[in-house]
């Protein structure tokens, strides 16, 4: 009883560390969207996305997930160790170097992709910042699956640091899109300098532990998971290519900030899901299908506790955000962001985990992938020949819908799921029921008051900031309408989970903490 104690206050010391790792990476990163908008035209922030989309796309799908073995052979591994970081770098070190080299002798492939003249000349440096990239990430994943969750935090936090000083610098500098390329590079390539120091002190001799046949054996354990991720990655970023290809830089500008979530919203999935996998792997090892279960009902309670009253939020206020963030240029962005926000409550199915650590279970989810991306390119094909932006969004809601769903049945068949078990989901009915009773109260004031409050901060800033722009105007007052809908829909949105059971002691006191401390601080500057 008490190493489950000991292991569940272990998981949720990890989780917390990387989620504030992320929440100030997210910190640091989260004035560059808002600097682009106001620094580039709109043209230019189209073929900006469109770079980055090419990155990620390629830093996700290329590696197959061999850097994600890690966390299954380490934890289970104990002469082998050097062997699965090393296999690891050269695996990534390779599949990076072919898509430079592709990209080098064939820049065209991505001014076709976009029909960019522009996206064909960048394409050569676009391949050196993949390859870097696909080498250097796999320096957070390492020190997690390590068991190093305040290291990984420190890495996380260095690298949204690093990243963030140069891709600002870049824009206040030169505000060109290819200098952000060149800042991604350097970014990079400092991040490969401190993986190789860490890994040298963690695993010395690590390059000389190649094992052809353990090689093998990684790989295959990677590659169905790898593949489900392509296909995963398709699915949720292919819709972009297709608008990409059809609407002009300008138009995909605005689809692109349509489909803007928070990093943060997506930050405490990630943190939760790399910190389950470890321990579901132990548990699966165990054949413990019924801890398995309880500490996905509990995982997914919490997570809802976030993202459902976020969901909420988002939807009342979509239009201030999405103006106050990136200007009244980018309003016909709302619409889409309202659809795409739908995908918000289906953050709380945690299976990937589970998944992984079921050998057998990333076969079946290939295989349903495969079946999901055909509809899914069938469907976007018909719609950049008959649908707007909002129809191409809507297309990609639906799929992720079926998908989620379809998933969640094959993991309740593994796990043997009873009736029973769906007691689980009792609190997290609660927290939907107290989401929208907050957000209906919100929805009523943002009605009535926020025209008001828009024109008071506007109003308020003009007379503290007389040569102030519209762009900053604009973005102070959207700000005020924001935050008094939040202390509006924070408390009773606290009070209801309050009311209704759901937050524990613990949580208590540190909320109390919290305010104390908030309390405390204004007094002693009251004072000075």
């Amino acid at each position: 009883m008490l190493e489950e104690i000991t292991k569940t206050a272990s998981l949720k010391t990890q989780s917390a560390w990387l989620l504030f790792a992320k929440l100030v990476g997210f910190a640091i990163s989260l004035f560059l969207p808002l600097l682009i908008v106001r620094r580039l035209t709109q043209e230019e922030v189209g073929i900006y996305r469109q770079v980055f989309l090419v990155i990620v796309t390629a830093n996700v799908v290329l590696p197959l997930s061999f850097g994600i073995s890690a966390f299954y052979y380490l934890a289970r591994e104990t002469d082998r160790r050097a062997s699965v970081i090393f296999n690891t770098l050269l695996f990534n070190f390779t599949v990076g170097g072919l898509a430079c080299l592709a990209l080098w002798f064939f820049p065209q492939m991505l001014g076709n992709v976009f029909q960019s003249q522009e996206m064909t000349r960048l394409a050569p440096s676009i391949g050196v910042v993949i390859w870097l990239w696909i080498f250097s990430t796999f320096l957070e994943t390492v020190a997690i699956a390590n068991q190093e969750a305040r290291l990984a935090t420190a890495f996380i936090i260095f690298a949204q640091l690093t990243k963030a000083v140069l891709m600002i610098s870049a824009v206040v500098v030169f505000a060109t899109v290819e200098s952000f390329i060149y800042a991604a590079m350097a970014q990079a390539a400092v991040q490969s300098i401190v993986l190789l120091v860490y890994l040298n002190s963690r695993f010395p001799g690590f390059w000389t532990a190649f094992d052809a046949s353990f090689f093998r054996e990684q790989l295959f354990y990677a590659l169905p998971f790898g593949l489900a991720g392509l296909l995963w990655t398709v699915q949720t970023d292919i819709h972009n290519y297709f608008v990409g290809y059809r609407f002009s830089s300008a138009d995909y500008a605005v689809y692109a900030y349509g489909c803007f979530q928070l990093p943060l919203i997506a930050m405490l999935a990630e943190s939760v899901a790399a910190v389950l996998m470890p321990r579901m792997s132990e548990l699966e090892a165990q054949n413990d299908t019924r801890e398995i279960i309880r500490l996905t009902g509990r995982t997914m309670q919490k997570l809802a506790v976030v993202y459902f009253p976020f969901y909420i939020f988002l939807l009342i206020t979509a239009e201030t955000f999405i103006t106050t963030l990136f200007t009244h240029n980018y309003s016909a962005s709302v619409p889409i962001f309202m659809i795409n926000l739908t995908l918000l409550p289906l953050y709380i199915w945690i299976t990937d985990p589970i998944v992984r650590a079921y050998r057998e279970l990333g076969n079946m989810l290939l295989a349903m992938r495969v079946f999901i991306i055909i509809a899914l390119v069938a469907a976007l094909y018909f719609g950049i020949q008959h649908f707007d932006l909002r129809g191409m969004i809507a297309i990609v809601v639906v799929t992720a819908v079926i998908e989620r769903v379809i998933s969640t049945v094959i993991v309740f068949r593994k796990l043997n799921v009873r009736t029973g078990d769906l007691a689980f989901l009792k609190d997290i009915a609660k927290t939907a029921a107290v989401s929208l009773l907050a957000g209906a109260a919100t929805f009523l004031f943002y009605r009535q008051a926020a025209a008001t409050i828009f024109l008071w901060g506007a109003n308020l800033t003009r007379a503290i900031l007389p040569s102030a722009t519209e762009g900053l105007i604009d973005f102070t007052a959207g700000s005020f309408v924001l935050g008094a809908c939040g202390l509006l829909f924070a408390p009773i949105y606290l009070g209801g989970m309050n009311g209704a059971g759901l937050i524990e002691d613990g949580e208590k006191e540190k909320i109390k903490s919290f305010f104390k401390r908030l309390l405390l601080f204004g007094r002693s500057e009251f004072k000075l």
